[in-house]
């Protein structure tokens, strides 16, 4: 059993896509807010931690370069430069440290590391991020010009900063931009709301017209008053609409005649039996107008019943779910049954019934066609029964299953009746029509059952003159029907 697909909804659709990139670029946004807000915020205080450094560095170069200093004079002077910069802050905590050119520490904190690498050092303050003991800190630090007297090293002179003040005003540069995206977002999301409410709206205004027509109403749907990318859909409802239309004015006028000419067999009906009713009531019943008056019955009821067979057959032809049923059929065969079943009929009237096709039809594939049985049998069964009606008494009717030049498989059925006049070639399809000057009595529908099953198959039928016999000059040329079918299976065919 298929599964249910769940209906989808184009708005709740348009909304999830406009949306869901919104809700996963946000937490983006927000990382990237707070890396920028941290380099922001790094910079000013880099700078003033920079300068700090410089003006350390300065002191640490002109005592370094002194020969007249002690180093117990040198380091006393470094100590009194550092405890003021260190009071320069009451919010972050400063290490300072000075490294002697022989790597000694001369001043400050020791738990600074040394800047790694072995490459040209640069004069220059530069800046890294490191650890005090258990916390961060920013570290500014110069390396200084190596001394006069052939000093193995340079000095070195860092000066670090734990991050308060940095944490701080990123934080309040996070906020100054994520606070107002918590109003915009939501706004955001109401103006998409209602920018996708206000664009379906034309959608609802089209169904509420549809839903409002009259079950009769088939006028095509204006497309003025629709977006130009709904008028497609506008069009192809509209082209429905015609074909719709076109449908139900057929099958009413198709209705119409068939009530008219099921009219005739049952007025029949009442009128003998009306008649049979009066006579019994007087009591001049005699058995020979009775027996009359049955027989007319039979007749008349055999008539309608025959009608209603074609309406039912001419019902099955339109159904187009039959299509799903197709399977290799073997017309040979077909035609061959149906041929035996009017036999009877045929030897009534005294008309020669034939058929011509494979000897053992059952077993040809060459007559394989990709059809529906039931359909090819009242198509084959239509095609002998007209042609039966029209043949007068010691003519002859053969149905004949061959196959042309291209290899499809061709149905002919050909009778030495009247013939058709060429003007009425296309008209005896029509149903309920039936050809002028001719006394039979019949429905009209026969033929126009057998174009629709030919059309169903994807086949095709024409009308011509019989082939002249030879010798039978006496009979008329009548008329040819030839359906030719696709060819479904490898093989030709050859009459017998």
């Amino acid at each position: 059993m298929p599964s249910h697909r769940e209906q989808r909804s184009l708005f709740g659709e348009i909304l999830d896509w406009m949306l869901a990139p919104l809700l996963v670029l946000w937490p983006m946004s927000l990382a990237l807010t707070a890396l920028v807000a941290q380099s922001i915020a790094n910079r000013p205080f880099d700078r003033e931690l920079g300068d700090l450094t410089q003006i350390l560095a300065r002191q640490a170069a002109v005592q370094t370069a002194s020969p007249a200093r002690l180093p117990a004079d040198m380091r006393a002077v470094l100590e009194s430069t550092a405890i003021g910069l260190l009071r320069l802050d009451d919010t972050d905590t400063l290490f300072v440290q000075v490294l002697g050119r022989r790597g000694e520490l001369v001043v400050g904190e020791s738990r600074l590391a040394v800047p790694e690498g072995d490459g040209p050092r640069e004069r220059q303050v530069r800046f890294r991020d490191d650890v005090v003991g258990d916390e961060p800190v920013r570290v500014a630090w110069v390396w200084l010009a190596a001394g006069a007297e052939g000093d193995q090293t340079d000095a070195l002179v860092q000066v670090a900063e734990t991050l308060g003040k940095r944490s701080q005003l990123a934080t309040e540069i996070i906020k100054g931009v994520i606070l107002p995206q918590f109003v915009i977002l939501p706004l955001a999301v109401l103006l998409v709301w209602y920018a996708l409410t206000r664009g379906i709206r034309p959608l609802a205004q089209l169904q509420q017209r549809i839903r409002q027509r009259d079950s009769s109403d088939l006028s095509p749907i204006p497309e003025g008053d629709v977006p130009e990318e709904v008028a497609p859909l506008v069009r192809a409802i509209n082209d429905l609409l015609e074909r719709l239309g076109r449908s139900i004015s057929t099958q009413r006028h198709f209705l119409a005649d068939a009530a008219h000419q099921l009219k005739t067999p049952l007025a029949g009906l009442r009128t003998q039996a009306e008649l049979a009713a009066r006579e019994i009531d007087s009591g001049r019943g005699d058995p020979a107008s009775m027996r009359h008056s049955l027989h007319q019955i039979a007749v008349s009821s055999q008539r309608a019943a025959h009608m209603v067979d074609q309406l039912l057959a001419m019902a099955r032809a339109e159904d187009t779910g039959q299509v799903l049923r197709r399977q290799a059929v073997n017309l040979a065969s077909v035609t061959r049954a149906v041929v035996l079943d009017f036999v009877p009929r045929a030897m009534e009237r005294g008309i020669d019934l034939g058929y011509e096709g494979p000897d053992d039809p059952a077993s040809s594939a060459a007559a394989q066609v990709l059809g529906e049985p039931v359909l090819l049998g009242e198509l084959v069964r239509n095609l002998v029964d007209n042609a039966l009606q029209y043949t007068p008494a010691g003519g002859a009717v053969t149905a004949r299953v061959t196959s042309d030049s291209s290899g499809a498989v061709v149905l002919q059925v050909e009778d030495t009746g009247p013939g058709i006049a060429p003007a009425e070639r296309e008209l005896v399809f029509q149903a309920f029509y039936r050809a002028l000057g001719t006394q039979v009595d019949g429905s009209g529908l026969g033929l126009a059952i057998v174009l629709e099953v030919v059309q169903r198959h994807d086949a095709h039928i024409t009308v011509g003159d019989a082939r002249p016999r030879d010798g039978d000059t006496a009979l008329s040329p009548g008329a040819l029907f030839t359906a030719s079918f696709r060819h479904h299976g490898d093989g030709a065919l050859v009459a017998a």
